[in-house]
């Protein structure tokens, strides 16, 4: 797949509603080459926090021919801990850089006490946890001067303090928050399957006019004896089972950014592109919302 999608005046506007993939080191020279036909790239914020070198010259020449996206890991919005105020200010060093399309983070936590662990821990679904998240939001919005879109994680237990649904939370986060959300179907997926609930209540439950981009990815069956777990993996394509789910919110809420991730075991580009092209597909079907 190599002929350019029309990504015509991409510095001027908002990624559009289709498909991109997710940007990895290892297809630079490809990319650089080939000009995959997708639509969009998301970049990981914070492999780009250094002031040069090689990996901000391909995210220059990348950013020259396609329309980006910010997706952070490390702000830990859920910590008890405050907002890290050098992580911030070289997330927006980097955003005045790039000017990217959207910023996303986590709704989780994944640190304490200034120690950082290699996970999007969930949180609980209390008011107070609303309170506390969505005010660390809204500061991270005011320092960087535009909205950020928080987005669900997989989660692999649930708290017994909680006062609420995933759903309710999320889109009570958003509401006081005045965010976006980064809805990952395959974590709906995951944790519809991991805590027993129906994935398209969720879909049904979220505020469609706040969602502006979607993710797809690949996850892992884990059997221990009788019982299964979903292991959100990233290491593979998307499922038949997510791919329903994508049709399913597609048709609620029309066509969105449409990110496929892919980080462990990566193939060549193009099978990525062969992914994105399925998602663009499913949107091209449904060109109104409801």
């Amino acid at each position: 797949m190599t002929d350019r999608v029309n990504r015509a005046s991409h510095a001027a506007f908002p990624i559009p509603a289709q498909a991109g993939i997710g940007l990895r080191s290892v297809h630079y020279r490809a990319i650089a080459e080939r000009g995959p036909a997708v639509a969009w790239f998301e970049a990981h914020t914070e492999n780009y926090f250094v002031d040069g070198g090689a990996q901000i010259e391909a995210l220059h020449a990348i950013r020259a021919d396609y329309p980006l996206s910010f997706h952070g890991v490390g702000l830990s919005l859920g910590s008890a801990d405050e907002v890290d105020d050098r992580h911030l200010a070289a997330t927006k060093r980097l955003v005045d850089r790039f000017e990217p399309a959207l910023v996303s983070e986590h709704l989780c936590w994944s640190s304490i006490d200034g120690q950082h662990v290699n996970d999007l821990l969930p949180l609980p679904y209390t008011a107070e946890a609303i309170v506390h998240v969505s005010d660390k939001i809204m500061r991270c919005q005011d320092v960087l001067g535009r909205e950020i879109i928080i987005e669900n994680v997989s989660s692999y237990l649930e708290f017994t303090d909680s006062e609420m649904n995933e759903w309710e939370f999320l889109a009570n986060v958003a509401s006081r928050a005045d965010c976006g959300i980064l809805l990952d179907v395959n974590n709906v997926y995951v944790n519809a399957r991991n805590h027993g609930f129906d994935a398209h209540t969720y879909i049904d439950a979220l505020p469609g006019g706040r969602i502006r981009e979607l993710h797809l990815a690949g996850h892992r069956i884990n059997r221990i004896g009788d019982h299964e777990i979903l292991l959100d993996t990233h290491d593979g394509p998307v499922c038949e089972a997510v791919w329903r789910l994508y049709r399913y919110t597609i048709e609620r809420i029309g066509a969105r950014p449409t990110l496929i991730e892919w980080d462990n075991d990566i193939p060549d580009v193009d099978v990525l592109a062969e992914q994105a092209a399925v998602a663009q597909g499913i949107m091209d079907t449904f060109t109104c919302p409801i």
